[in-house]
């Protein structure tokens, strides 16, 4: 393994805090492997780049020699993580859970080394809890603590409901890291009380206390929010090697180089002397190859190219089966994954960034026949088939 020194400075790349750096140290200066956590609920089954932030720093953790334990919160998912939410969240069904968790180890894998990473479901140690024991860990926290939560104590303030499951979700989740015997545990800077109850716990519990690390939030393709699906400003893992391309190159050039600190590990001092359009095109490349291979970000790379310069359209082009044949065109746009919000489609016709068989459609109440097969068009770079 490499020395402390030399792995800290590769650790702390990119990252917002390492709470203590002098307890890491320790850690390291004894030369063995670390137990590195990263807890994910699936309650959703999509991967986008903002979470491939956390994905990039456990891959590379893994490359200095430590043991990942990736824990798919199966349990805590059908509690709800109140985490950054104005009201009691709706909790997930059994079914919901496990079809989410499917896709979800499928996709961390394009990131994480599969044959360095433990997959563990929290439900196999919480399921086994009692009434006592739900009684003894409830002890370790105050209600008062709780409440010093940035969105509980907003919620409190504005006489919205918080529900008593809501303050157990970090309960259960600093005793997973009791249960795991965590040295570190990695998360988004949301994340941040949650993690740091598994110090607390830990400590409560007689357990030298884990480390924790943040990384920071990514900025969607707008540049403002954080990526999310709901705001349609993400750029899906499993997306077409054109659509990652298309939307990579769509980012500004400001962004561009958060994108490249955050996303990969190139010296950002040579990324610096490129001409923006060579760095972008270089960014977007990077992204596909990762998530597809060198070959496909050539052929996306080349396809980009035709379609800004000449006006082509891309050789293959997605046939999505939809259940009815008329649509409005908000409903269309939605209905066919092509946005990811009914007022995002809006946005989109207002804008007049919405094609059908290459005729712009303004009019929202417009009524579109996909009886016989249409191409839809968003933007300058997103096409999809469709046939009712």
């Amino acid at each position: 393994m490499k020395s402390a020194a030399e792995q800290l400075k590769i650790i702390k790349r990119g990252i917002s805090e390492l709470i203590p750096e002098d307890e890491f140290v320790k850690k390291l200066e004894k030369g063995k492997p670390l137990r590195i956590k990263w807890g994910a609920d699936p309650s959703a089954p999509d991967i986008h780049l903002g979470h491939t932030i956390v994905l990039n720093k456990l891959r590379q953790l893994q490359e200095l020699g430590h043991e990942v334990i990736f824990l798919i919160g199966d349990f805590t998912a059908m509690v709800g993580d109140p985490t950054g939410k104005s009201e009691t969240r709706k909790p997930l069904s059994k079914q919901e859970v496990a079809e989410n968790a499917k896709t979800y180890k499928a996709q961390v894998f394009k990131v994480l080394d599969k044959r360095k990473t433990k997959v563990v479901f929290n439900s196999q140690w919480l399921n086994k809890m009692d009434l006592m024991d739900v009684f003894k860990l409830s002890s370790q926290y105050t209600v008062a603590r709780m409440l010093e939560r940035k969105d509980f104590k907003e919620r409190f303030k504005q006489e919205k409901d918080i529900s008593v499951i809501e303050f157990m979700y970090p309960l259960l989740q600093g005793y997973d890291s009791v249960h795991l015997k965590a040295d570190v545990e990695i998360g988004g800077t949301d994340q941040k009380f949650n993690l740091l109850m598994g110090r607390t716990l830990q400590q409560r519990y007689g357990q030298e206390s884990q480390i924790v690390i943040t990384l920071p939030l990514l900025e969607g393709t707008d540049g403002v929010q954080k990526m999310s699906k709901s705001l349609g400003n993400y750029i899906g893992i499993t997306e077409a090697p054109d659509q990652i391309f298309g939307k990579v190159m769509s980012i500004s050039d400001e962004l561009m180089h958060r994108y490249y600190e955050l996303l990969t590990d190139e010296d950002l001092s040579k990324v610096k002397t490129m001409h923006p359009k060579e760095a972008k095109q270089h960014l977007a490349s990077l992204i596909v190859t990762r998530f597809y291979n060198e070959k496909a970000a050539k052929v996306a790379a080349a396809e980009f190219d035709a379609i800004f310069k000449s006006g082509a359209k891309p050789q293959d082009i997605e046939l999505k089966i939809l259940p009815k044949s008329h649509w409005t065109a908000p409903e269309l746009l939605f209905g066919s994954g092509m946005t990811a919000s009914g007022s995002e489609s809006r946005r989109v016709i207002k804008q007049g960034g919405f094609k059908v068989d290459d005729k712009t459609i303004t009019d929202e109440n417009a009524l579109i026949d996909i009886s016989n097969e249409v191409l839809l068009q968003k933007g300058k770079r997103n096409f999809l088939r469709v046939k009712g």
